[in-house]
């Protein structure tokens, strides 16, 4: 296997997903805005470069030499992410991934499909950017809110302040799931599609915080029953039927 693999951020989700692609036989690059990770990806065989694209004299050639971007940063920045569309535009990548999230749903208090009317954000306005662009392939990837490993959800509840909205449901996936599903999308030559990714399971959040703040040694958790009642139930139904997929922690609340 020849193929080289970008990674543009190898933060908690970018590191460990380039770790898993370099062992399956890509050459991978990845990038980080830290001097001091440098040595850390190239003792784990993947090739660093630093890279801040708020940046204008970084030099980006060498790291989108690659045959597949996958854009796993952060950045709401929609004038930084447009600069970074440019220089992808008049690169070799045919390819891209890039990482969004649920958030860009609106609470509907139902299901909600990739056909659902995305809110006015700029996390909406950057996936148009890559959506309408057809100098390159993209496949965005709507990820729920990440966990997994030291990402523990017992963690996510604030001590001492009341948990809101406790009959709304949960929309989760597990880290591994994101890095089988990436593979998969690669593998299976997935492009020009938008992808819900959430565990099929979606628990009232009054269980599932009140089981894993258990878990961590809090039993003390309060909800606030005073909050409306909003919610949206993530569908991945096209995601598994596009890739074959069966996800690895499906039911929450066995995790």
């Amino acid at each position: 296997m020849n193929q080289k693999i970008s990674i543009l951020g190898c933060g908690w989700l970018g590191l460990p997903l380039a770790v898993d692609l370099k062992n399956k036989g890509y050459e991978v690059y990845g990038s980080t805005t830290t001097h001091s990770k440098i040595k850390s990806l190239e003792e784990k065989g993947i090739k660093p470069f630093l890279i801040d694209i708020g940046n204008p004299d970084v030099d980006f050639q060498d790291f989108l030499n690659t045959d597949v971007l996958i854009i796993a940063i952060t950045s709401k920045s929609i004038e930084d992410i447009k600069n970074l569309i440019k220089i992808i535009e008049a690169s070799k990548v045919q390819k891209v991934i890039f990482i969004s999230s649920t958030s860009v749903y609106p609470f509907t208090n139902g299901i909600v499909t990739e056909t659902t009317k995305t809110i006015n954000k700029p996390l909406a306005e950057i996936e148009q950017l890559f959506i309408t662009n057809s100098s390159f392939k993209s496949t965005i990837l709507r990820f729920g809110g990440l966990f997994g490993y030291d990402r523990k959800p017992g963690k996510f509840i604030k001590p001492n302040k009341p948990v809101d909205n406790p009959d709304g449901y949960i929309n989760l996936i597990h880290r591994d799931d994101c890095i089988e599903i990436i593979k998969k999308i690669i593998s299976k030559n997935v492009w020009n599609e938008v992808l819900n990714a959430c565990a099929d399971d979606h628990p009232k959040r009054r269980e599932f915080y009140t089981r894993e703040t258990q878990k961590i040694g809090v039993s003390n958790i309060v909800f606030n029953e005073k909050t409306e009642s909003k919610y949206k139930i993530i569908d991945s139904q096209k995601l598994k039927n596009l890739l074959d997929y069966e996800f690895i922690h499906s039911d929450l609340m066995k995790n």
